[in-house]
């Protein structure tokens, strides 16, 4: 583990496996170790059927700080995912000029 995943903060985020459906996040930890512990935690008190039906939870390095609001954080993360996917898909676009490939 390096220092940089020790003083980083990680996310937890609640997940269906099935429905590729995001429950949002549930924690923002700090440290890759204490965010392991604690998603191995929500995993020992998940019920069984909770997890027949799919969910999961994963953890994602967060420029967010521990303890954060779960719900703001969701808010936080939803926002940085769709500015994500609005850049790629200005990359992509073909009425874009910026977008095509360059000649030589």
């Amino acid at each position: 583990m390096t220092i940089n995943d020790s003083s980083a903060s990680y996310a937890i985020i609640r997940y269906n496996i099935r429905t590729y459906r995001s429950a949002g996040v549930v924690a923002v930890i700090g440290g890759k170790h204490k965010a392991e512990l604690e998603l191995k935690n929500f995993e020992d008190a998940q019920d069984s059927s909770d997890r027949h039906e799919g969910w999961r939870y994963l953890i994602d390095k967060t420029d967010l700080k521990a303890g954060t609001d779960p719900a703001k954080a969701t808010l936080h993360r939803q926002a940085e995912l769709e500015k994500r996917e609005s850049k790629a898909l200005r990359e992509t676009d073909p009425s874009n000029p910026s977008s095509l490939p360059r000649q030589r």
